[in-house]
């Protein structure tokens, strides 16, 4: 219990004693040196200054708005400024009203460099810190701004608003008239680079040249430029190559004088070239319109020019000008090529060149073309065409064989002609002349056939035929085309072999023939007749006289008979397009019955086809078409197929009965064939049989002897060698093993001696650089304290310091003096002293005399 009151009188002691500590309680501030507080006297309402060093003592009727704050201390090349700076009279005092109050400069600004520490007033206030000054380096600069109208250094006077430069290298030293607008770097020009600069004002430049607002120009000093206030950098320009293979196109935004000294209108282009300068750089009032790119032409090439520029340097609009190789130029404004470059028309002896007049001109000086005339160039030759005239096409000869051709219209008459079997060229008057054919003629010369038929389709993946080409068709052996002209209103038959090539007007005459089976009209359709001999097949239906039907196949020769060949006789075998001969057979077979026809068929279907001779029963062998010369040499029956169902079943069972006996005749005989082979066979077979198995026995055993001797061989070789394999291996893995140790060994030795090695190097030097930082430490501490000693005996200095000595004495001295003692003596309490008479001595005793006080009752004391 006793513990736990002496704690809480120990805090109640602390409390009260830091409460008594602390200024704003006990009202007692302790100002250091180089401090100070601002104290407000509420009596009067009067702040004042308070400096240290001091010990202030707040009255009742005083507040201490501020402090202690350390005093301001500007260090060498530092600035600050202050805000509502106090008033100082001519010899630098602080200038106060009636009332005390300092006297300020209210919204004013003062800037203070390296001075003595300094405290702020009441009222002033600290709006820049202590900032380092602004150190310009070369080739750089401060824009300068001014606020406030003052006269400079140089007693010049500046106004608001003007702006300048500080250049450097240099320190600037702010003032509250000026403010900066921006640090400025000069430009770095190379020798072929220049600075595009624009005027903000009215101006004169470096060079001296007077300058209006907004106007550009170019600074093509080398090395670093620096502009001035009222300049603006638009740009750094870069140069512009040339060479002499490219040119730069300019255009004048402005009438002016360029670089060469040539005035230039407003909308002027021209061209600079490599041999003007080999670098450019584009004036302010020049537009790069872009690279003009040289023109080369070769021995062998040519170009025209249109709007040539003429030697006045303007441009001819609707101008032509031919430039032919080899030659290098530029392309002046506004000129342009009508096709590119173009290569010199190389004709050979089988090549020609039209040509059409465009302007009237003479050629070679000789021959006066007029517009719209066509002419043809033949070669071989280099040609070069004129201005004038322009290629309408370039022409190669057609090389035809005898058995080719082609189809050749004269533009201007119109006639159509077929040229064959030379080499021609189309003159400038002549054009290719397509012939169209009718569609079933285009499939039956595509499909290379005599004829088709129209169940087959007719549409056919075939290349397209060539239209100039002369139609050609090559006639089969023993065939027959009819062409006709349409022009001369003719027509001729060609007989193969033959190759038939049409004319302009000449066209095929297509056949429709019956084909098929039984026979049908118009079935098929050919350009070429057959003249035979050729055989045909055809299914005729025919009824007997007591109403069998029957379905006939026939077969028969016919080919036409043409012996002169006279125009007459040629013309009828196209005079009837088709044949059949059905109906004869059909009447002939009417009156006859069945059975008749059964037994007869043959001879009654060639009596009815080809005739009986006259006055005999005997049947002819041929039988002729008068209309166009047909002759029929044979005719056979193939089938005969009755169309009633109980006819056909009827005859179907006696077939199939006769067929029936044959066959089991024919059978039975096979059989016993058949049996007789297999009971031969089979006996074969046995005897093989058993040959075979013991072949195959003594083969097995000789091959089991030879497989277990080499199987025993074999083992035995396998176990000696693996077993010496094995030793080998082994002895090798051994060996291997040993030097794998060994080697493991060295490397860990190796590893350990430089493990070893780096760290007593490290411990050595982390030892040395230890030692080091620890005398540097030292030594620096060694100055620190001696430089704050030296700064502290500096701040407080030697009166005070000997004031601080002496106070213990001095203090003694006026303690005594106020006890009336006149005279005493000092000791240190180690001395014995005589004191027996003290007590009489301090009592006194009438007498004066001198007293003796022990050190220790004047400590007490």
């Amino acid at each position: 219990m006793n513990s736990d009151m002496a704690s809480s009188k120990c805090i109640i002691i602390s409390t009260s004693s830091e409460k008594m500590s602390d200024p704003k309680v006990s009202g007692v501030y302790r100002i250091p040196p180089y401090y100070y507080i601002h104290v407000l006297d509420q009596n009067t309402n009067v702040p004042r200054l308070e400096v240290g060093p001091k010990t202030f003592v707040k009255q009742d009727h005083e507040k201490v708005l501020v402090g202690p704050e350390k005093h301001i201390i500007i260090p060498p090349r530092h600035y600050c400024v202050i805000e509502n700076p106090a008033m100082k009279d001519k010899k630098g005092q602080v200038m106060v009203d009636t009332h005390g109050q300092v006297r300020l400069l209210h919204s004013d600004l003062a800037i203070k460099f390296t001075q003595e520490p300094f405290p702020l007033y009441p009222g002033e206030v600290l709006k820049q810190a202590v900032t380092p000054l602004k150190v310009i380096e070369p080739n750089c600069a401060l824009r300068l701004r001014a606020v406030l109208d003052f006269i400079d250094d140089t007693e010049k006077p500046i106004r608001a608003g003007d702006e300048w430069l500080f250049e450097g290298p240099g320190t600037y030293y702010p003032r509250k008239e000026v403010a900066v607008e921006e640090q400025i770097k000069a430009t770095i020009l190379k020798p072929t680079e220049a600075v595009r600069l624009r005027a903000k004002k009215e101006m004169i430049d470096r060079d001296g040249e007077p300058r209006e607002t907004g106007e550009e120009w170019l600074n093509k000093t080398v090395g670093a430029y620096l502009p001035l206030a009222t300049e603006e950098v638009v740009r750094v320009v870069q140069p512009i190559v040339l060479t002499d293979k490219k040119a730069v196109h300019l255009r004048a935004l402005r009438t002016f004088k360029d670089n060469f000294g040539n005035k230039r209108l407003h909308g002027e282009e021209w061209l600079v070239y490599a041999h003007d300068t080999e670098t450019y750089i584009p004036d302010v009032y020049e537009e790069v319109v872009g690279d003009v790119m040289v023109t080369a032409l070769n021995s062998r090439q040519y170009c025209v020019i249109l709007d040539a520029v003429g030697k006045n340097g303007k441009p001819q609009l609707g101008k032509k000008q031919l430039v032919k190789g080899e030659k290098t130029f530029f392309l002046q404004p506004g000129e342009r090529l009508a096709k590119g470059i173009q290569d010199v028309y190389v004709l050979e002896e089988d090549e020609g060149l039209i040509l059409k007049c465009t302007e009237a001109f003479k050629e070679d000086g000789k021959v006066l073309r007029s517009p719209g005339d066509r002419w043809m160039i033949r070669g071989p030759i280099d040609y070069i065409p004129a201005v004038e005239s322009e290629v309408v096409l370039r022409r190669k000869a057609i090389p035809l064989d005898m058995n080719e051709g082609i189809y050749v219209r004269d533009v201007k008459t119109g006639k159509i002609r077929s040229v064959i079997g030379n080499t021609y060229l189309l003159t400038e008057n002549e054009e290719l002349w397509e012939k169209d054919l009718p569609e079933q003629v285009e499939q039956l010369l595509n499909l290379d056939s005599r004829y088709f038929e129209d169940t087959q389709p007719q549409q056919v993946n075939i290349p397209p035929r060539d239209k100039s080409k002369v139609v050609a068709y090559r006639v089969p052996h023993n065939a027959a085309v009819q062409i006709y002209d349409y022009k001369a209103k003719k027509a001729r038959i060609v007989f193969g072999p033959e190759l038939v090539m049409l004319g302009p007007d000449e066209q095929f005459t297509v056949f429709n023939i019956s084909g098929g089976k039984p026979k049908v009209p118009n079935k098929i359709r050919a350009i070429c007749l057959l003249l035979g001999p050729e055989f045909s097949s055809d299914i005729v239906t025919i009824e007997s006289a007591d109403h069998a039907r029957l379905n006939l196949k026939l077969s028969y020769n016919w080919h036409f008979d043409i012996r002169n060949k006279d125009a007459k006789e040629v013309l009828s075998i196209f005079s009837v397009p088709d044949f059949i001969v059905a109906a004869k057979i059909r009447g002939a077979v009417a009156g006859v019955n069945f059975d008749d026809f059964h037994k007869n068929s043959a001879r009654i279907i060639r009596a009815s086809v080809f005739g009986l001779e006259k006055g005999t029963t005997k049947i002819n062998n041929r039988f002729v078409f008068p209309q166009n010369n047909l002759v029929l040499t044979s005719i056979d029956i193939q089938s005969v197929e009755p169309v009633d169902q109980r006819t056909r079943d009827a005859l179907q069972k006696s077939v199939q009965l006769a067929i029936e006996i044959t066959t089991n005749s024919q059978e039975a005989h096979a059989k016993h064939i058949a049996e007789k082979a297999e009971q031969e066979a089979r006996g074969h077979l046995e005897r093989q049989k058993i040959h075979d198995e013991a072949e195959e026995r003594r083969n097995l055993l000789l091959l089991t002897a030879l497989s277990a001797a080499v199987e025993a061989t074999g083992q035995a070789k396998a176990e000696a060698q693996s077993r010496a394999e094995s030793a080998k291996i082994e002895g090798e893995a051994a060996v291997y093993c040993a030097r794998l140790r060994a080697e493991a060994s060295r490397i860990e030795a190796e590893v350990d001696l430089y493990r070893l090695t780096q760290a007593r190097e490290l411990e050595l030097a982390y030892s040395k650089v230890t030692s080091e930082l620890e005398v540097d430490r030292t030594q620096r501490l060694v100055e620190i304290e001696v430089d704050e000693f030296k700064k502290h005996v500096a701040a407080i200095g030697p009166k005070t310091i000997q004031a601080i000595a002496t106070s213990g004495p001095d203090m003694q001295v006026k303690l005594l003096q106020s006890l009336g003692i006149k005279s005493t003596l000092i000791t240190d309490g180690r001395s014995p002293i005589n004191l027996f008479n003290t007590a009489k001595n301090l009592v006194g005793d009438g007498q004066q005399g001198t007293s003796v006080i022990p050190s220790s009752l004047l400590s007490t004391i």
